[in-house]
């Protein structure tokens, strides 16, 4: 199956980095190579975009797609968070903007057999890398019913996750839950009807709370970003794209941190406690996509973008 993904608030991310025509760029989440495409396309031969994604289909495609530049790009298998060990590796010290799109790709939701979706029947799997061993299964049929119950509401963010993780420890007590249809049918099952025909599809949340968990999303982020941030040369410049509340927050308050670090009380007449700024939020408030991109991609309604430059 072709690798296909929209890519998300795709001209206002990219004229955010304020590309240099001879400046080194990094592509934390490359899916289909779209973000990385028009950026390689303002670099000259001086330029140079390094792309990671830990998605085997993702780097090949990307690889396709990107090879009319393979001159100024290369490809790493890696998830981001060993972004800066990885280019330690290849003698690049600091980089001149990097972009993170953050969540699963379009490409990823309708591979039905990767188990992200839940309109289709696929063993429950939602490994964003392959050679990860742990599945969604092992989280279905593995964590007790308080985690569970923990993960739906956190990640989720469903008011019904007590219910839903009653229903899933009491269903799989029969026989495991194995497929993405019967984890569906589990938690249909945990949501009065009228509920049900009033919003979207009841399985959405449990299903994204499940991929956060099992990809470790949100600590990924947490434990990435002041890396990311050291790794700018000044002026250089870091976009990320959220789709969820806690990424969102996660990035507001690490752009905030690194902004204005200082701990001294409020009373003080001067900063005593030495911690330096790294630089300034350009965004005070996110960027979010316009109405023409929300009526060709409804996937991008809950995207935000946010940006920090490097002082």
């Amino acid at each position: 199956m072709e690798f296909r993904h929209y890519s998300v608030m795709l001209h206002e991310t990219v004229e955010q980095l304020n590309v240099r025509p001879d400046g080194i760029y990094v592509d934390g989440t490359l899916g289909g190579g779209g973000h990385a495409f028009e950026l390689c396309s303002r670099l000259t031969d001086g330029g140079h975009l390094y792309g990671f994604d830990q998605d085997a289909a993702a780097v090949e495609a990307a690889g396709e797609r990107l090879s009319m530049y393979k001159d100024r790009v290369t490809v790493i298998r890696s998830n981001y968070c060993r972004m800066k060990e990885e280019l330690a590796a290849l003698g690049v010290q600091g980089v001149d903007g990097i972009l993170l799109d953050l969540g699963v790709s379009s490409w990823q939701l309708d591979q039905a057999e990767r188990g992200f979706t839940y309109r289709e029947d696929a063993p429950l799997d939602m490994r964003m890398d392959q050679r990860q061993e742990k599945t969604a299964r092992d989280i279905v049929n593995g964590y007790d019913e308080m985690e569970l119950f923990r993960i739906i509401r956190d990640y989720g963010e469903d008011r019904f996750a007590k219910n839903i993780a009653k229903h899933i420890v009491q269903a799989r007590e029969k026989r495991p839950i194995e497929t993405t249809r019967e984890l569906v049918e589990v938690i249909k099952a945990a949501i009065p009807m009228k509920i049900r025909m009033q919003k979207g599809h009841p399985a959405k949340q449990t299903f994204q709370a499940i991929r956060i968990e099992l990809n470790r999303e949100l600590e990924v982020l947490r434990d990435s970003l002041e890396d990311m941030i050291d790794l700018l040369r000044p002026g250089g410049r870091i976009c990320i794209i959220t789709f969820h509340s806690l990424e969102d927050r996660i990035v507001k308050n690490t752009f905030r941190k690194n902004e204005n670090p200082c701990t001294c009380p409020s009373h003080f007449p001067v900063c005593v406690c030495g911690k330096v700024s790294k630089g300034k939020v350009v965004t005070r408030r996110p960027m979010i996509p316009t109405e023409r991109e929300l009526e060709e991609n409804s996937r991008s309604k809950s995207a935000k973008l946010r940006v920090f430059e490097r002082a």
